[in-house]
């Protein structure tokens, strides 16, 4: 469990102000001048000492991800792109530090591009994000009339920070398509190589950052990275994030410490599952794109990247879906292949045409409309669109599906079985509507 003196985000609710005054009074800005004077190698290897994993769901190491930046310039300009597109269904982290905490994104942004050599960063907001967006742009004209950035700021280093708005689309929260969407182009994911780190935003070198990796970046370097690596486990450390929402009696927005037990999470923060634990049926632990666990299997575990992969599915934005037994499984994932069908941007054709095949095929299980021998064909076919896609998206649209059929193919072997019994049966028109 995390103690309140080990929390980053120390307004995370919005009890306090969001202004500059006010999150200097609780820490932002804080002997900023004196970290970039220690120089860049030092900030990259204390963020790779710390351990801190990307938060934006892959869990790649931070300062190394840092380090692939070229050392020298070679005539191009380095950027920093800070990822706010955060439309992974079920999470809800970014949007409450843009709001309530927007300066230690901020000062975050400087500290990084620093240790980088990038003298611009640009935070690309998702479309929705109205007041986030109102909310940020506020926090860096405040930092600009403080001096604190811009071209002639108090620190000492040229560097400017543009907030840019998108139009709402989830394929832009993939680096590379956000990248295209940045330079005014479709949002459409590029082919790696090259990677942004050589070629990216503008065909300059590029670091793609979550917002929550690059907002700790400060407390982190002040605090000390053996600070941050004593908390949590072994090669997950530090804190983190969770967005709790369906059927527990609180849901909620918390920072806990990294490798908490489920059961520790609910109980604590959340006041319990609806029901109590009896009745819990699954959970979706990272966003919709990562299979879902079953109650089982979870209940004790540790929420991290680590314990999460191996209980095949995965820690990813920790947007934690509880769903209890009252839940229609097979109509749950069927919703969220429907999701992935609509935002899949229609590039590669295994995700174009296999995502709304699989939705369709998902629909026609939740209402008992399929044959049994259907279960291990979607099983296929959604191994051939993970894997075989330019993005993650094609991923993201086949593990949720792969999960439900790994734990629960009886469920749709029972609707099977039941349409196939009574066609007309009450219940199967209930689950049909």
């Amino acid at each position: 469990m995390l103690h309140d003196r080990d929390r980053i985000f120390t307004n995370l609710y919005g009890f306090h102000s969001a202004s500059l005054d006010a999150a200097k009074m609780r820490g932002a800005w804080d002997g900023t001048k004196f970290l970039l004077e220690k120089g860049r190698d030092w900030i990259v290897d204390e963020m790779k000492a710390s351990g801190l994993r990307g938060r934006g769901g892959a869990g790649f190491p931070t300062g190394l991800k840092w380090s692939f930046m070229p050392k020298q310039s070679d005539g191009r300009p380095h950027y920093l792109v800070v990822n706010a597109d955060e439309s992974e269904p079920g999470t809800c982290k970014d949007r409450e530090i843009m709001r309530n905490d927007p300066h230690l994104l901020i000062e975050g942004c400087l500290i990084a591009s620093f240790a980088m050599g990038a003298h611009a960063a640009y935070i690309y907001i998702r479309g929705e994000y109205v007041a986030e967006k109102h909310a940020l742009q506020r926090a860096v004209d405040e930092a600009y009339a403080a001096k604190l950035i811009g071209k002639d700021n108090a620190h000492g280093y040229p560097f400017d920070v543009y907030v840019h708005h998108g139009a709402g689309a989830y394929i832009c929260g993939e680096e590379t398509a956000l990248i295209e969407s940045l330079e005014g182009k479709k949002g459409m994911p590029r082919l790696k190589p090259p990677f942004p780190a050589n070629m990216g935003l503008y065909g300059c070198p590029t670091t793609v950052n979550n917002v929550e990796s690059i907002a700790v970046a400060g407390t982190i370097l002040r605090r000390g990275a053996s600070w941050f690596s004593s908390i949590g486990r072994p090669n997950n450390v530090g804190t983190k994030l969770f967005c709790v929402s369906g059927h527990v009696n609180k849901p909620c927005n918390v920072e806990e410490a990294m490798g908490l037990t489920f059961r520790e999470l609910i109980d604590t923060h959340c006041g319990g599952i609806r029901g109590g634990w009896d009745n819990l049926l699954a959970v979706i632990p990272g966003g919709s794109s990562v299979p879902v666990v079953p109650a089982d299997q979870i209940i004790d575990a540790p929420m991290d990247f680590d314990t999460l992969r191996g209980l095949r599915s995965g820690l990813g934005t920790a947007a934690v879906i509880v769903m209890d037994k009252s839940t229609d499984i097979v109509r749950a994932i069927a919703r969220i292949s429907y999701f992935y069908k609509h935002e899949s941007c229609g590039q590669c054709t295994p995700c174009r045409e296999g995502t709304g095949w699989m939705w369709r095929v998902l629909n026609r299980m939740a209402e008992g409309r399929a044959q049994k021998r259907e279960i291990d064909m979607l099983l296929e076919v959604s191994t051939q669109i993970e894997g075989h896609t330019i993005c993650a998206l094609g991923d993201a649209a086949a593990w949720p599906v792969q999960g439900l059929i790994r734990h629960f193919r009886h469920e749709i072997e029972k609707r099977i079985d039941d349409y196939a019994a009574n066609p007309h049966s009450e219940s199967v028109m209930i689950a049909a509507e």
